[in-house]
């Protein structure tokens, strides 16, 4: 029997053997089989009707390479990797669900019938098939994921605004009542002004995909009273840090400030949770014209091959520090390289003699943002 004519005949058993995988997935165990099962009636039939169908040697090669040809209508395949990142199953229990099918099928098949030369070429059809399959259920699953991770975002930005809003409105009172010395009321109303700077850069890594397309607000700045203002909050919120400034003179700049001191409040912010406790936090602003370096210096080691992969997005390292909240992502590096090279320039990190640096290399005028920003 062909492999064709099996998956014709026999897809009750095939699909009973599909579910039985699906329901030992736990995001999957208590759903209906009607819903275990969703497209794979119409997966099958598009397995065996590309088994059916005569394919040069060329089409099998540009296959293999990801080059199929794409139909107008959304395959079933498609859709099924759709439905599964709705029901919250992860992308290898996803790729799994297609392991299991190409096991169970060939199993199932080579049970009744006799191996000769179309069975061979029925095989390497059917895993083409089966990985063309895997590729748009994987593709649809990603983009179903990120739309919803832009929708999660959009929310938080815009549902923050509202207990922010409070907060600086009570602010406000208590200046005019004079309740609380005007220095505290001032940081505080600067705090707030900072939170909804960021909320805004929020939704702007939500229109743009994360990371990418940063939009940038350039104007004349001096670094120095930018860094200088950033700390001042990053000491309100870290009172036990020692967190130091060394800058002698003014260093102007066109860069988008807002940007600049968030790269630079992830740095710091970092400095204090892996740092040495204890130890002071160094800033350091100076002019290497044509580039600004901001640097930030703490007590630490990091061996050389753990430095680049920091970068990385949602990477930690595997020790971290007892300080660091469980809530923490590893993001913040990830971050101010991105602010860095959107503006043409970079983050680097060096460590030795028992200290850790991560400098923010800014140009001073305008530059076209880096390639890999």
């Amino acid at each position: 029997m062909r492999l064709a004519r099996f998956l014709e005949t026999d897809r009750e058993a095939i699909l009973s053997a599909a579910s039985a995988y699906a329901r030992t997935i736990p995001a999957l165990a208590a759903t209906n089989e009607e819903t275990l099962r969703d497209h794979l009636p119409h997966l099958l039939e598009s397995i065996s009707a590309d088994l059916r169908t005569t394919q040069t040697r060329q089409q099998s090669i540009e296959k293999s390479h990801g080059d199929a040809p794409e139909g107008d209508a959304v395959t079933s395949a498609q859709v099924h990797g759709l439905l599964r990142a709705r029901r919250g199953i992860s992308i290898e229990q996803l790729v799994a669900e297609f392991r299991a099918l190409r096991s169970s099928i060939l199993r199932l098949w080579m049970d009744k019938a006799d191996v000769d030369g179309s069975s061979v070429d029925d095989i390497v059809r059917f895993n083409e098939a089966i990985d063309q399959a895997v590729a748009e259920s994987v593709q649809y699953y990603a983009q179903e994921r990120e739309r919803w991770r832009q929708i999660f975002l959009g929310v938080l930005g815009h549902d923050l605004r509202g207990p922010l809003s409070s907060i600086a409105l009570t602010i406000e009172v208590m200046r005019r009542a004079g309740t609380a010395p005007t220095h505290h009321t001032a940081l505080l109303s600067r705090a707030v002004k900072r939170l909804t700077s960021l909320l805004d850069s929020l939704l702007e890594y939500n229109r743009a995909g994360f990371g990418a397309g940063m939009q940038l607000q350039r104007g004349a700045t001096d670094l120095r009273t930018a860094c200088a203002d950033e700390l001042e909050l990053l000491r309100a919120a870290n009172p036990d840090a020692d967190i130091q400034l060394i800058a002698t003179d003014p260093l102007h700049a066109e860069v988008d400030a807002s940007r600049v001191r968030e790269a630079l409040s992830n740095l710091v912010s970092n400095a204090v949770k892996h740092g040495e406790a204890g130890q002071p936090v160094l800033v350091t602003v100076a002019d290497g014209s044509p580039v600004a370096r901001i640097s930030v210096k703490n007590a630490g080691h990091i061996p050389a091959g753990e430095m680049e992969p920091l970068f990385e997005p949602l990477r930690q390292r595997d020790s971290p520090s007892v300080r660091t909240e469980r809530t923490h992502l590893g993001l913040g590096l990830f971050i101010a390289r991105q602010i860095a090279r959107a503006h043409g320039g970079d983050v680097v990190g060096a460590s030795g003699e028992g200290t850790v640096e991560f400098t923010i290399q800014l140009p001073t005028s305008v530059t076209e943002p880096r390639q890999d920003a």
